[in-house]
């Protein structure tokens, strides 16, 4: 029988990340934080608030990555394993299941990650399941800005398809623009919503696929109308309950389960469109501790 009193370990990786550094510090406020060890790894790896340790892990995209990874599991044997770096959830997904460690690494399966992790294969599954998102087509598809525009009737995003946070994200305007040539089919095109924009938290059962969702509303961008939030607000419970069931109705048509961070954001005639989703805790979490919550009450692996 497990002794109640004994420290259990969490593991979390990006910890030097917007995302990690959130989780770190809610971690660590919690009441029963002393009931834990948490560990965290990143490529740079440095002294962290919330973190009793932090080690160094190779990129994704390096070979060396699948070996390391297990090594640290096995050596620290986390009863949680936390991901935020986007660039590693379709590798994890894969590997967690392959090693055995499915139910520890706080993850949806292989499929809904991967479709999640590309943006235009994100639009493409939610405008055939009738979730409503802009206009969208690959960035080959439209041979000019002047023609972008065109089709848009208006401003358009272009956006890598696949990208941590708003790295490469700009709204074009000019029919001259002089980037639009460099555009190739890893760009994904969206009609530009210019209403208020939201980034809902969701966290989806894996248990039973009920959803918690909150909702908090951006009031300052990283690049001014478009990219990460650099300041949130809070909205009550009801308050816009459109955008709360488009984000449930995302996260359902994408059989995505655990944390989400998405970004939604409403058309000229307010309808609310899904822009993207993140299968992973986002920067802006601590905004809605219920999702921490969730996890530690419910995710298979933390028993």
């Amino acid at each position: 029988m497990e002794d109640a009193s004994a420290r259990h370990t969490i593991l979390v990786t990006g910890a030097a990340g917007p995302a990690g550094r959130t989780l770190g510090t809610q971690l660590a406020r919690r009441a029963d934080a002393a009931r834990r060890r948490v560990v965290g790894v990143d490529l740079s790896p440095v002294p962290l608030p919330g973190f009793d340790t932090v080690e160094k892990v190779p990129a994704a995209v390096d070979p060396a990555y699948d070996a390391a990874t297990i090594e640290l599991l096995v050596r620290h044997r986390p009863r949680l394993v936390v991901p935020t770096v986007s660039d590693e959830l379709p590798r994890l997904a894969v590997l967690a299941r392959a090693a055995g460690l499915g139910d520890a690494v706080v993850l949806s399966p292989p499929g809904p990650t991967a479709v999640a992790d590309d943006k235009l294969l994100t639009m493409w599954a939610l405008d055939r399941r009738g979730v409503a998102v802009p206009r969208h087509a690959p960035a080959d598809a439209l041979g000019s800005a002047a023609e972008a525009l065109a089709w848009a009737g208006g401003p358009v995003v272009v956006k890598p398809r696949v990208s941590r946070g708003g790295r490469g994200v700009r709204v074009v305007e000019d029919p001259r623009d002089p980037g639009w040539s460099s555009l190739d089919a890893s760009w994904i095109v969206q009609e530009f919503a210019p209403g208020t924009e939201y980034s809902p938290q969701v966290y989806r059962s894996p248990a039973d696929g009920a959803c918690v969702v909150v909702l908090l509303e951006k009031t300052g961008r990283k690049q001014g109308r478009v990219g990460n939030a650099t300041a949130v607000d809070r909205l009550p419970a009801g308050a816009v309950d459109d955008v709360a069931r488009l984000a449930a109705r995302t996260a359902e048509a994408l059989e995505l389960v655990g944390p989400l961070d998405m970004d939604v954001r409403r058309l000229a005639d307010g309808t609310p469109v899904v822009l993207e989703v993140n299968a992973r805790f986002g920067a802006v979490s601590a905004g809605a501790p219920e999702l921490l919550d969730s996890v530690l009450d419910e995710w298979p692996g933390r028993a």
